[in-house]
């Protein structure tokens, strides 16, 4: 039966993600993989969820075992709020709806936002799961390109301003101002305040995706954009799957409760609720205060293998790199000599045994080819260490074949 000519204009659009296709490697004995975003396994609080979900059964098992509703555990979505008041938002249960993670969010967000054709401004680099999801509607991503505090504002109105003079004005512009994936930056108080300035001559909508806000090592938090713009026309993504756990699959957005119904409308085709059960487990956990207690300790590991990862990258990395030293988050992104291509080195990595992301899945233009993302919250500070090691000879060799 031939099949490809019945397949939709969106599944056609539809691309395997490089980082899933890479994580396959991490299957194979031997491979220091820096390739995914994955938390460290020893971080998972496996006895207190032992606990909790031993609680949920006995005093909540018949809600936590039936359908729920479409916006979510009540419980869940008051911590949260909560939890965001504590850090200075202003926002209640009514302003947040849970999703199944936050990449059905993102996809959601394409679904609210998006025709084939429309415009969609995003980092330069950015997010390979925002690209994917705002790319299969059809969307025409143009990327704005980033100074050491984020994307810069200036390029981003001049961006805007071309665009709208071709009768191509953006939907909306996708940011991650907390280190930043895959660059590792944060956006300054300052700059995100130009953004929303900007934001606001173009009457346009900014999405802000924050999965890794609460892995900070040092330095002061900044104030989300959603804080700053006062709610106005900035929706906001979380998820658990960075500083909990990820196999849970609990993502949620933020924004005015009339946005919000819109996207409980689009979940409502897509899976009715995400799972009750361990909403109900993730809200009690928050609850009892082992979220906040738990997060401590994971900071303290990521923090840790940075550092390791940083002063293996002072050591051993030859004259031309360069990368990026976050404040907290998972991920360094590396720039090699502008004549490299990451992808020859890539496949020299490989026999090396190591494993890494290559820059270019990360700009929406096909630019930079001669960067990476490196991982460090994954593997162990010895295997850190180890796998900087054999990538720094690895380049070594390049550049002394050059």
């Amino acid at each position: 039966m031939e099949l490809q000519s019945r397949y939709s204009d969106m599944v056609k659009r539809m691309k395997k993600s490089a980082i899933r296709e890479l994580l396959k490697l991490m299957k194979k004995p031997g491979i220091i993989s820096f390739a995914g975003g994955l938390p460290a396994p020893d971080t998972f609080p496996v006895e207190e969820l032992k606990e909790i979900t031993q609680e949920v059964l006995e005093t909540n098992a018949t809600k936590a075992l039936q359908y729920g509703t479409t916006e979510g555990v009540d419980e869940l979505r008051e911590e949260l709020a909560k939890n965001y008041r504590l850090n200075g938002m202003t926002v209640t249960a009514e302003n947040i709806t849970i999703t199944t993670s936050s990449q059905q969010a993102l996809d959601f967000t394409g679904r609210l936002f998006l025709n084939e054709g429309d415009t969609v401004l995003v980092g330069l680099p950015s997010y390979l799961g925002g690209l994917q999801a705002f790319g299969v509607y059809g969307a025409d991503l143009i990327g704005v390109k980033f100074d050491e505090k984020g994307m810069r504002a200036d390029l981003l109105d001049e961006t805007i301003t071309t665009l709208t003079a071709e009768n191509r004005k953006p939907k909306f512009v996708y940011i991650i101002p907390d280190f930043q994936n895959p660059a590792g930056i944060t956006m300054p108080k300052e700059r995100r305040l130009e953004i929303i300035k900007v934001a606001h001559k173009h009457d346009l909508i900014i999405i802000e995706d924050s999965p890794y806000r609460e892995l900070r090592f040092e330095g002061e938090p900044q104030p989300t954009i959603y804080e700053l713009a006062g709610g106005d026309r900035v929706i906001t993504l979380g998820t658990f799957s960075k500083i909990f756990v990820p196999g849970f699959r609990i993502g949620w957005v933020i924004a005015d409760p009339a946005i919000i119904d819109k996207y409980i409308t689009i979940k409502q085709s897509a899976d009715l609720c995400t799972a009750p059960f361990v909403q109900y487990i993730a809200a009690k956990y928050m609850e009892k205060g082992y979220f906040r207690e738990n997060l401590k300790k994971v900071i303290a590991k990521y923090h840790s293998k940075r550092d390791v990862m940083l002063k293996a990258f002072d050591n051993y990395m030859p004259q031309g790199v360069t990368w990026t030293k976050p404040e907290g988050g998972l991920f360094l992104f590396v720039t090699l000599p502008e004549w490299m291509d990451a992808e020859d080195l890539f496949k020299k990595a490989i026999e090396k045994q190591v494993a890494f992301v290559l820059g270019t899945v990360f700009h929406c233009d096909g630019s930079g080819k001669n960067t990476m993302r490196i991982n460090f919250s994954y593997v162990s500070e010895e295997q850190n260490l180890e796998g900087v090691k054999r990538l720094a000879a690895t380049i070594k060799e390049m550049i002394d074949n050059h």
